[in-house]
């Protein structure tokens, strides 16, 4: 579909330090940076005593870590997840803590969180405290199951909660009611860590360190963890997150990152001496997430926690072969789906506001992200379902600009109510499980409450440009200027530039990569550009001579050469 290419407006930047060069003093302005932002330095965190429920969370965990309790994590099968589970099982054993396990719930077998069957496993191990991460907030069920047992219960999450928390002995989650945490934004494995922090400073107090004869631990050594759950779980990067993902990158560029990491780059053909958030965000990422969409999340924490690079060398290229499989089963699901709207788009009026699509042998594990390409492709709020068994199917949400996907569902749940089994997620994802006699109504229920929500206009793509970069700009100097600026990302976007070029050469490369050579407009300066996943329809096309081209600047190195390279967001015959 044709975007709209919208220029972001010029604004005051004076606060910002005047030695800076300008376009980046505008970006950084345009973002909303203020002085204090552009140090990100481990010393400017948030403090923890802000955050509700940290300090009674410490003392549970020390109180088990001293008494030699038997503890166990309990995380979510994503990558916020993993790295949410990682740390914690790194830091408690750093701490002294020996009793300690982890389990991530099948998600094909468990579903999502800390459910009445998780706890009978965890009953049957003998567990004294139960510790979720990236997940619990809405477990009031499996919870209430756990204090049946004589359990104890720390809840870590993030994710919004519901009317109702779950009545564990301690919740830390940014997002419930009275928390001062100026970070709203913060991923599962940031609230892990913070509780790490507090854990490390209640032991300390007590002089655990000392009696134990054992060290005091440095948490900074887990923040290459703590900046890859941070990216791949697509949150808010405010400036707390900013400086959690640039410690983490830090440690990864000077060589002092996990094996696990190591090896997860290798096979992701990423040089770890250079890397960006981005690279956590497509390249990593999506092989740790690949075991819990289509296998087990344990593949991953265990890469995480090797000490062993030849190990983690192996369990890497397990996951870059799940990965694989995932991204096949994808494009096979995005063929039917897209067959089955494009039966609906020969009339544009009648396309669905909100899309709810379903085929019965869709794979659980991997709607979201068909999800999400189904929403990249039509600009509208879309709803992924798979068969999940029993009646049910399960439903993975990606919405647009201008749209709380967790809100609607909640507004769909008191105006339709019995549609929905439950839900939960934030506002950009979000997920659910119905009954599958109910699909039709609930596709009425959700067309109908998108449409009261959006405005029309809304359903057209927006790209937000910062204007057109000047030739004498466009170098390597403000190329590598750029990379270094970040870290950039979820709502702390990368610099976008748009401008009008002279296409001289177009082929198609790797199968729909479009390889482009361009012109400026003033015919000072040739380029080189990449366009991935181009349609073939349009692409190539030896009558379009001229594109309006949204990008970004890059650098390209090839046998040791460096040269500017446009990565094309977007582009536009002319």
């Amino acid at each position: 579909m044709p975007h709209k290419i919208i220029r972001r407006p010029q604004v005051d930047d004076s606060h910002l330090p005047a030695s800076m060069p300008a376009l980046l003093k505008q970006l950084y302005a345009r973002r909303g940076v203020n002085q204090d932002d552009c140090e990100l330095v481990l010393a400017k965190l948030l403090r923890p005593q802000t955050m509700k429920g940290l300090d009674i969370a410490g003392e549970i965990v020390a109180d088990a870590i001293q008494a030699n309790k038997r503890i166990l994590i309990v995380g979510d099968f994503d990558a916020d997840g993993a790295t949410s589970t990682s740390v914690c099982m790194l830091a408690l054993k750093m701490m002294g803590a020996s009793n300690i396990d982890y389990l991530i719930p099948n998600r094909f077998d468990f579903g999502y969180g800390l459910s009445p069957e998780i706890v009978a496993v965890a009953h049957a191990k003998g567990v004294q405290l139960l510790i979720t991460v990236d997940n619990g907030i809405s477990s009031i069920d499996g919870v209430s199951a756990a204090k049946a047992c004589g359990m104890q219960v720390v809840v870590t999450d993030h994710h919004l909660p519901g009317q109702v928390l779950p009545e564990a002995d301690a919740i830390v989650n940014p997002n419930q009611h009275d928390c001062q945490f100026a970070s709203k934004s913060i991923a599962g494995v940031g609230v892990a860590f913070y509780l790490m922090t507090a854990i490390r400073a209640e032991l300390r107090s007590r002089n655990w360190y000392q009696i134990q004869s054992i060290a005091e631990p440095n948490l900074g050594v887990l923040l290459d963890i703590v900046a890859l759950g941070t990216v791949a779980d697509v949150v808010s990067l405010d400036a707390n997150n900013r400086i959690l993902v640039q410690a983490g990158l830090q440690r990864v560029r000077s060589g002092r990152c996990r094996p696990g990491i190591t090896a997860l780059l290798e096979v992701a053909k990423r040089d770890p001496s250079k890397i960006v958030a981005a690279d956590f965000g497509f390249a990593v990422g999506p092989r740790l997430n690949a075991a819990g969409r289509l296998d087990e999340m344990a593949l991953g924490v265990e890469t995480l926690l090797c000490d062993d690079i030849m190990r983690a060398r192996r369990m890497a290229a397990e996951l870059d072969g799940l990965n694989q499989d995932r991204r096949d089963i994808e494009a096979g699901m995005q063929q039917e789906a897209l067959k089955t709207l494009q039966a609906i788009t020969l009339d544009e009026a009648t396309l669905p506001w909100g899309l709810a699509l379903f085929q019965p042998d869709w794979h659980q594990g991997v709607i979201g992200i068909l999800a999400s390409r189904i929403k990249d492709r039509y600009h509208r709020p879309v709803i992924a379902f798979a068969d999940a068994g029993n009646g049910e199917i399960k439903g993975s949400a990606r919405s647009i600009k201008g749209l709380h996907m967790r809100d609607l569902l909640e507004r769909i749940n008191s105006q339709y109510p019995g549609i929905i089994i439950k839900f939960g997620g934030h506002a950009m994802a979000a997920g659910l499980s119905i009954k599958a006699n109910a699909l039709d109504t609930f596709k009425q229920a959700y067309d109908d409450t998108v449409k009261s929500i959006l405005d029309y206009e809304q359903l057209t793509g927006e790209i937000l440009s910062d204007g057109e970069l000047s030739a004498d700009l466009m170098n390597l100097d403000t190329a590598f200027m750029l990379r270094n600026a970040g870290p950039w990302g979820q709502s702390f976007e990368e610099p976008l530039f748009d401008g009008f070029f002279k296409v001289v050469q177009q082929r198609i490369v790797g199968e729909k990569h479009l390889k482009l050579l361009l012109e400026t407009e003033c015919g000072k300066l040739m380029l080189d550009g990449i366009a991935f996943n181009v349609d073939l329809q349009i692409w190539p096309d030896a009558t379009i001579n001229h594109a309006r081209v949204v990008y970004k600047l890059d650098v390209n190195e090839f046998r040791g050469n460096q040269t500017v390279q446009l990565m094309v967001d977007y582009i536009e015959p002319m």
